[in-house]
């Protein structure tokens, strides 16, 4: 048994890398046939701009604190039978109540004001994703489908509650939070700084791991998550077993999506004076949270690792301009690594199939087993 933990183990790890290792190769490709003479240069600043200096560090913690959260809302969706491809749109209502309670309740004092934010973008969030789930569980609605149409609600009415409430005529974006609504940056702002170029880093890092380990604590040591998987996996033995399927399929879309309305709120009240932009673009950060989810294999702390990695590969996009590269070159690798994803999952499945294979070779069927015992008895009869 623990054997075959150990294989299954090294079996995700190689094919998590494999697909990291596609993508890197076609990105390098790319930059290959844009530019070859500073090709390469920019294919190290991919590498090193993530460790160049302390604040670049700082910003790989910044960047990956919401696509922590949002790879957490498509993991746990997931592991419980669902794919929750509406984390963007949970994204962007939680990043608005987030924003709204920052800016007309400045009133509270801090610790507080900055507290009910956050439960206010869990909410929005929650509530958003709780949408696709109740059309899954009463309607069977395909979540997928159920989920891109609330995308796109989510975003369009977002920018009409901006325009109608928190806008800021000047820059197009939701006015500033009040310095209260900001997470306390717990002495990161003096660990990764340059000079006077301080980081956005803050305590949202520790908040997305922390929920990291919760919902690992809950799918794996709490009755409640088997529940939720059992029903993921075999929804009609699920309800043999007498677990109500509907209340588990709503309650995953609405822990999901409170993940996701919270990685909104960790982004915009960072203390970095980013504001909601009224475009009609969907938040890239719920995509993203694909990628993380699948390269963490859908597991909450492999899901934090995948996500400082994509979060450092895009720290390293910005620096690829000194060598005459578009950053969004970036955006190309991780598509291709989410491609790749699925590639791994098939990685994955063969490897398990083969092993299946040699166990069934390697030892006698049932029929055989039968055939030699009919034997061994009647020698024993004839002697």
């Amino acid at each position: 048994m623990k054997n075959d933990l150990l294989t299954g183990s090294m079996v995700n790890v190689f094919s998590s890398v494999s697909a990291i290792l596609v993508g890197l190769l076609v990105g390098f490709l790319i930059l290959l046939v844009s530019n070859a003479s500073q090709a390469m240069g920019g294919f190290w600043a991919i590498f090193s701009s993530g460790f160049s200096s302390k604040r670049e560090m700082g910003q790989v913690l910044y960047f990956a604190t919401p696509i922590i959260m949002t790879g957490l809302s498509v993991g746990f969706s997931s592991r419980t039978g669902l794919f929750n491809i509406g984390a963007s749109g949970q994204f962007i209502m939680g990043a608005y109540a987030a924003v709204l309670v920052g800016v007309k309740c400045g009133f509270l004092p801090g610790h507080i004001h900055w507290m009910t934010a956050l439960l206010a973008a869990m909410l929005a969030g929650a509530l958003w994703g709780a949408i696709p789930g109740i059309f899954k569980a009463f309607f069977n609605v395909n979540e997928v489908i159920a989920c891109i149409m609330m995308n796109y609600v989510g975003m369009y009415l977002v920018n009409f509650l901006i325009t109608k409430t928190i806008f800021d005529s000047l820059k197009n974006q939701s006015l500033r939070v009040a310095d209260g609504a900001n997470l306390p940056r717990m002495g990161m702002d003096h660990i990764f700084r340059e000079g006077y170029n301080v980081s956005s880093a803050n305590s949202g890092i520790f908040l997305a791991i922390i929920s990291a380990v919760l919902i690992y604590v809950i799918l794996e040591k709490t009755s409640f998550g088997y529940e939720l998987k059992a029903c993921g996996f075999n929804r009609e033995a699920a309800r043999y077993a007498g677990i109500n399927e509907r209340r588990s399929i709503i309650t995953s879309m609405f822990i999901s999506g409170a993940m996701a309305g919270l990685g909104g709120a960790l982004l915009y009240l960072a203390g970095s004076g980013k504001g909601i932009t009224v475009v009609d673009v969907l938040a890239p950060e719920g995509f993203n949270g694909i990628a993380v989810a699948l390269l963490g294999l859908n597991h909450p702390l492999g899901i934090i690792f995948s996500g400082l990695f994509v979060a450092y590969l895009n720290v390293g996009g910005f620096n690829m301009q000194l060598y005459d590269f578009a950053p969004q070159v970036i955006e190309i690798i991780i598509a291709v690594i989410i491609y790749f994803s699925a590639f791994a999952l098939l990685v994955k499945g063969f490897f398990s199939s083969l092993k299946n294979y040699r166990g069934q070779t390697g030892s006698p069927s049932g029929r055989e087993c039968k055939e030699n015992d009919l034997k061994r008895r009647q020698g024993a009869a004839c002697t």
